[in-house]
C-alpha cells in the first residue's frame, strides 16, 4: 500500500528510501497469522512503526500547502500531504493502535489484538502511502544508521541494531511540541486518543499536550528512554543531524519549515524522554 523501499546507504551512515508510483503493489495479502510466533520486542517495535505512520501523515503539512502544483498530476510526488483521503485512514488506524497496540504487547496470547494490529498497519499504510510521514521517521533514518553499538532486545545480536519502529518513536514527544502550534487540534485530538485528559487543555499548549500523552504511552510500554539509550550523547548531534538532512523525501512534509538548528533542538530534547 506505499511506494516506498528503504535501504541502508552505508556511504553517508543512514538510512534513506527512493519513493515511486511504480513500487505500490497491485495486491497486497493482509494476515494477522503471520504475526502469531513475532517476539514481543518485534511486536512492540512494529506497532510503534504503525503510531508513527498514523500520527504522522495525519499531522503533515496540508497538500494545498505545499506549494504551486504541477502542471501534469503524474508529475506530483508519492506523499501528498495531509489531505481528506489520507486523513480517514489515518485517524481510524490512530485509534486502533491505541487500543491494541498495549494488549499485543503486555499478553501474547491475545489474538484479537494481533489480528487488530495488522489491519491497522494496513489502514495506516495507505494513510502514509498518500499523505506520508515527516520528522519521526527522517530522524529515525540517522538515529538507527549510525548505531555503532547498540542491540535491542530479541533482535539478532551479532551486529548493532536499532529497530526502526523503536528509533521512530523515540523523537516522538519532542517532534510533537514541534509541530503543535502548525494544527493544534489535530494534536489534541491524538493526545485524547492516547489517553489524555484535553478538557482544559489550551491550543497553545497542544504540541507539549501529546508530547507528554507520548511519554506516558511509550515508558508503559517499555520503550528505551530516549537516543541516549542507544550511545547517542550531545556530542554526537552534529553527525546525526548531519544524516539525517538529506532526507528531503520526508522532511519537506513537515508542517513546519525545518533544518539543521530544528532538528538538532529534537534531538537534544529526545536525549531523554522519562
Amino acid at each position: 500500500c506505499t511506494g516506498s523501499a528503504i535501504f541502508d546507504l552505508k556511504a553517508k551512515g543512514a538510512k534513506t528510501g527512493i519513493a515511486d508510483r511504480a513500487l505500490k503493489p497491485m495486491l497486497g495479502i493482509i494476515d494477522p497469522l503471520n504475526t502469531r510466533s513475532m517476539p514481543t520486542q518485534v511486536r512492540l517495535a512494529s506497532g510503534l512503526d504503525v503510531l508513527c505512520h498514523a500520527i504522522e501523515s495525519y499531522t503533515a503539512i496540508p497538500y494545498h500547502m505545499r506549494g504551486p502544483a504541477p502542471e501534469n498530476p503524474l508529475q506530483r510526488p508519492a506523499y501528498q500531504g495531509a489531505n481528506p483521503i489520507s486523513d480517514i485512514w489515518s485517524s481510524h488506524a490512530l485509534r486502533m493502535v491505541a487500543e491494541a497496540l498495549p494488549r499485543a504487547v503486555m499478553d501474547p496470547s491475545d489474538t484479537a489484538a494481533q489480528d487488530t494490529m495488522t489491519l491497522a498497519a494496513a489502514y495506516a499504510g495507505i494513510g502514509f502511502g498518500n499523505g506520508g510521514v515527516h520528522l519521526m521517521h527522517g530522524c529515525s533514518y540517522g538515529i538507527s544508521g549510525l548505531n555503532r553499538a547498540y542491540a535491542h532486545p530479541e533482535y539478532p545480536d551479532d551486529h548493532p541494531l536499532c529497530p526502526h519502529g523503536i528509533s521512530v518513536a523515540v523523537t516522538s514527544p519532542a517532534v510533537a511540541e514541534f509541530t503543535g502550534s502548525m494544527n493544534p487540534d489535530r494534536h489534541l485530538e491524538i493526545a485524547q486518543v492516547l489517553g489524555a485528559n484535553v478538557t482544559n487543555a489550551r491550543r497553545e499548549d497542544a504540541g507539549s499536550v501529546l508530547a507528554d500523552a507520548l511519554r506516558g504511552f511509550l515508558e508503559r510500554l517499555g520503550v528505551p528512554d530516549g537516543i541516549s539509550a542507544f550511545g547517542y550523547s550531545s556530542a554526537d548531534i552534529p553527525a546525526l543531524v548531519e544524516s539525517i538532512l538529506p532526507q528531503h523525501r520526508v522532511l519537506k512534509l513537515s508542517p513546519r519549515q525545518t533544518g539543521a538548528e530544528q532538528i538538532a533542538t529534537i534531538l537534544e530534547r529526545s536525549l531523554k524522554n522519562y
